[in-house]
């Protein structure tokens, strides 16, 4: 008795509790042969399967063994492990051969608990991986589902674990796993985009397209970097583990600041081409953005004018040399001052996509900042094309001012009168006289050729002999040269005595008459 007594205590004790598990059916599960099974080691085993009151589920009860009753807790879960194929993977193969069972995944928190839910589908993530849970806030899913992956440089390091609406309706709570050593690059300045699908663009820089990998493409996924700004810390701790999941990952990059600052630009040109949300640049930086168009109309003058709302962020712009930094609306009446004007430019030729440009323009008419309603206005100047459409127009002005009907005219009149001289029987008998004297002329040429030429060379070989022997005469070896020499050396004696005598007679006249005396 005493024996009995101990067995019958010693298995109660080793008794472990007994659960119930509500599931939508009891496909696969038989009571007394179904096992309950923790990383594929028998935990517990079906003992008996009935129907709720309701008819809408089946409660299935479940005795576990003792060494797992501190595990059954309010976080502890419970589901059907089958055959699945989802775009995520392929799992449960095994229990084709070994049929359905249940699997649990402990909680090691919170509060005991015999009564579950079985889910119908296996969790993500169980209690035994390392990692860590956050939660993102986007204003639509999108294509995200519970299993989209995690990237981190299109490395998969987590996955997305389960969503919500806010209870308010306004925004997704989406809950995401990183895997343990991955979770450490989270940081305060980690930001999340939508890596779902294909991100393609046409912009002013080209045609761009951005992907993920195939998976993300079919069921979604979410990517994650921490960007080095100048002004930031990319190890500093997660304050909160609530992040904004962008929509793509320029606007991830981009800043965002909570101040901003609202102007007015009015147009009077077509704005075609310009749309909410479109870029406001300022020396090529995006600053701000074009929050609303209108179109007016003016009743006393029937103009037409555009008004463009524009939100500008100041805090995009480092102001230095200033302590404190100065009230934004007298930063801009002096920028203004000093030739800020807004302008429409082309930010695509392909698309035709207008942004509203900021610049500086040193010889713009010098005007002030105004007020219209609640807000200031910026001036403008004419946008490229609408400045191309002026100056063509001013050349057709000018064109039309050309008389084209009287040039017209005049042409007609000289082309008539060209024609008629062409045509007059006075040019064509002077050209019939023109071919006779040609003719004429061609053959006095070559009579010339034949006739005259061979004359003509005669007489120059005469001259070539005539020129050699008039050369040998006047030779310096030659005897006319010696003989001339002496007749010019007696010439000159003679010259000489008779210039003796002349200055002897001027000198004695009388010599004359009564001759040459002695002494003299």
């Amino acid at each position: 008795m005493a024996i009995g007594v101990w067995l019958a205590v010693k298995t109660l004790n080793e008794r472990g509790p007994t659960v119930t598990i509500e599931f939508k059916t009891a496909s696969g599960l038989v009571a007394g042969q179904t096992k309950v099974k923790f990383k594929d080691v028998d935990v517990g085993q079906v003992s008996a399967i009935d129907v709720s009151r309701d008819l809408k589920s089946v409660l299935v009860t479940a005795e576990m063994k003792h060494a797992f009753g501190a595990f059954l807790t309010e976080n502890t879960r419970f589901w059907v492990e089958r055959p699945r194929v989802t775009a995520s993977g392929v799992s449960g193969l095994d229990t084709l051969f070994s049929g359905a069972y249940i699997a649990l995944d402990p909680g090691t928190e919170g509060r005991a608990k015999r009564d579950f839910k079985g889910l119908e589908d296996p969790p993500i993530i169980t209690t035994s991986e390392d990692g860590k849970r956050f939660l993102l806030r986007s204003p639509t899913l999108g294509s995200l589902n519970i299993g989209s992956p995690v990237y981190y440089r299109q490395i998969q390091v987590g996955q997305v674990v389960g969503y919500a609406l806010d209870q308010d309706g306004q925004a997704v709570s989406i809950e995401i796993f990183i895997q343990s050593p991955h979770d450490t690059l989270v940081s305060a300045n980690t930001r999340f985009w939508n890596a779902s699908g294909i991100d393609f663009s046409v912009s002013g820089s080209g045609i761009k397209v951005d992907t993920q990998s195939l998976l993300a493409v079919l069921i979604g996924g979410v990517s994650f970097d921490t960007p080095e700004t100048i002004d930031s810390d990319p190890t500093s701790a997660v304050e909160s583990a609530d992040f904004p999941l962008y929509a793509t990952r320029e606007t991830a990059y981009a800043k965002i600041y909570s101040r901003k600052e609202r102007y007015l630009l009015f147009f009077k040109g077509s704005v075609r081409g310009l749309a909410i949300g479109s870029p406001v640049l300022l020396k090529g930086i995006g600053i701000g953005r074009v929050l609303d168009i209108q179109l007016q109309l003016d009743a006393d003058d029937l103009e037409f004018q555009i008004p463009v709302l524009i939100e500008i962020e100041p805090d995009r712009v480092a102001v230095r040399g200033a302590t404190p930094r100065p009230d934004d609306r007298d930063l801009v009446r002096r920028l203004v001052e000093s030739g800020l004007r807004g302008q429409l430019k082309f930010d695509s030729l392909l698309t035709g996509s207008l942004y509203v440009d900021l610049d500086f323009y040193r010889d713009a008419k010098p005007e002030l900042v105004v007020r219209y309603g609640d807000h200031e206005v910026i001036p403008t100047l004419p946008g490229s094309l609408q400045e191309l459409t002026t100056k063509v127009t001013n050349v057709l002005d000018k064109v039309d001012a050309i008389p084209l009907d009287q040039i017209g005219r005049d042409l007609s009149a000289t082309a008539a009168g060209a024609n008629a001289l062409v045509n007059s029987t006075v040019l064509k008998q002077a050209i019939v006289e023109l071919e006779g004297t040609l003719a004429q002329a061609r053959g006095t040429a070559e009579r010339l050729n034949q006739e005259i030429a061979p004359e003509l060379a005669n007489t120059l070989r005469e001259s070539s002999a005539t020129l050699k022997n008039a050369k040998s005469m006047i030779s310096d070896r030659s005897p006319v040269y010696v003989e001339m020499q002496r007749m010019f050396q007696e010439v000159s004696g003679a010259a000489r005595s008779i210039r003796l005598m002349a200055d002897y007679l001027e000198r004695h006249p009388e010599a004359l008459i009564q001759g040459k005396g002695r002494g003299r």
